[in-house]
């Protein structure tokens, strides 16, 4: 028995496993969200605190201690808040979790009002989605229209442009009545009317 197969040196290297897309959207925006809501409860808390400091004089935080996470969306709530990160497409994900981010910093919400928040700037997220795939099915309805009318459209006009056909009234007429007309040589087109 040789070394090399002790150790599986002769094995391909195992590949993480690619998972899909949506998956991997789902679970950050949910992450972010649960993040929210332990900090929304570490604000309240610090808030509660100044406010008891404020109000006997006396700091007694050191003394408490908190849970973990108090506060946990309900299953369905849940559920319909990662229906709603499916729609929302990958490259987003990251201007979602700005833009939430942003929100929560403005509002400064409870732990309860953070879900709502959350679901706020998904609708918002899947509306703006939506318009811009609306918007690029237009242009690209346009852009179709457009070759095809162009490629089927042809310009006809009542002036025909003859470069060698001469009407011009020359003092050799005479000479060049009983002649085909000849080519024309000069630099200038003719413009003709035709009926």
């Amino acid at each position: 028995m040789s070394l090399a197969s002790w150790f599986r040196w002769n094995e391909p290297p195992n590949r993480i496993s690619q998972r899909n897309p949506t998956e991997m959207v789902v679970e950050t925006l949910m992450m972010e969200l649960s993040w929210q809501i332990k900090q929304a409860e570490k604000q309240q808390r610090e808030r509660e605190n100044e406010y008891r400091k404020l109000k006997t004089g006396v700091d007694y935080g050191w003394l408490v201690s908190y849970p973990k996470q108090s506060y946990d969306i309900s299953p369905g709530e849940r559920l319909q808040l990662e229906d709603m990160c499916t729609k929302i497409h990958p490259s987003y994900c990251g201007p979602v979790i700005l833009r939430f981010r942003q929100v929560v910093a403005e509002y400064e919400p409870e732990a309860q009002e953070v879900s709502r928040l959350f679901r706020s700037v998904l609708q918002e997220a899947a509306e703006k989605i939506k318009e811009e795939e609306e918007a690029k099915k237009l242009a690209r309805q346009w852009n179709t229209k457009n070759r095809t009318s162009l490629s089927l459209t042809t310009f006809k006009s009542r002036s025909r442009i003859s470069p060698f056909i001469s009407d011009i009234k020359t003092i050799s007429e005479d000479v060049e009545r009983g002649t085909q007309p000849t080519r024309r040589v000069w630099s200038m087109p003719e413009f003709r009317n035709t009926k």
